[in-house]
């Protein structure tokens, strides 16, 4: 593999990073409940705390499911 393919790597994957990042910042800015729906499991101790957002994993894995088979799609 020489410099040039090196260089294409990175640029893809450091714009797929780019984009993952916007996606993130504009769903912050939805205020999307993810996180607290009915299902998301928080466990709060004294110095310890669990979160295990198992529906909102559910949705997302669901959406995310639909979006590829659109754009894969033959």
């Amino acid at each position: 593999m020489d410099f040039m393919n090196i260089a294409r790597v990175l640029a893809v994957f450091g714009l797929g990073l780019l984009i993952t990042a916007g996606v993130f910042y504009l769903l912050a800015q939805l205020n999307l409940p993810f996180g607290n729906l009915p299902g998301d499991f928080v466990i709060k101790r004294e110095n310890f705390t669990c979160i295990v957002p198992l529906i909102s994993s559910l949705i997302l894995s669901i959406l995310l499911t639909i979006l590829i088979n659109l754009l894969v799609k033959k």
